[in-house]
């Protein structure tokens, strides 16, 4: 249940955001989660409207754009993906020196306004 923590920073970055910008009405907050954050969308969402009620985001909706992990190969330079099969390790070359490009984040991609 650590996504309750999630929806609340995300909650407290949208609000912040909303009053740096002037947004009165929000229809929609987009965010990407990466794979390896352990975060499940659909605990999010789930959770989504316990953390705006009382606020300005209470008749918004929550959008999870999953983004899956990609490593670089410090040994020949390929972007892949990690997968079991190949123990994690580069499919060009067979290296375990890799350095994680993409599957940790955890982003308010979109404020997606009422009046957009």
């Amino acid at each position: 249940m650590h996504e309750m923590s999630y929806v609340v920073k995300l909650v407290n970055l949208a609000l912040k955001k909303c009053e740096d910008e002037n947004i009165a009405k929000v229809r929609k907050l987009v965010c990407e989660i990466g794979e390896m954050t352990g975060i499940l969308p659909e605990y999010m969402v789930k959770y989504y409207k316990s953390g705006v009620k009382d606020t300005m985001l209470k008749d918004s909706e929550l959008e999870c754009i999953m983004i899956p992990v990609s490593a670089h190969c410090e040994s020949c330079g390929a972007e892949y993906t990690p997968v079991k099969e190949h123990d994690y390790l580069c499919p060009e070359c067979g290296s375990g020196l890799a350095r994680i490009v993409h599957g940790r984040e955890f982003i308010l991609k979109e404020i997606i306004a009422e009046n957009e």
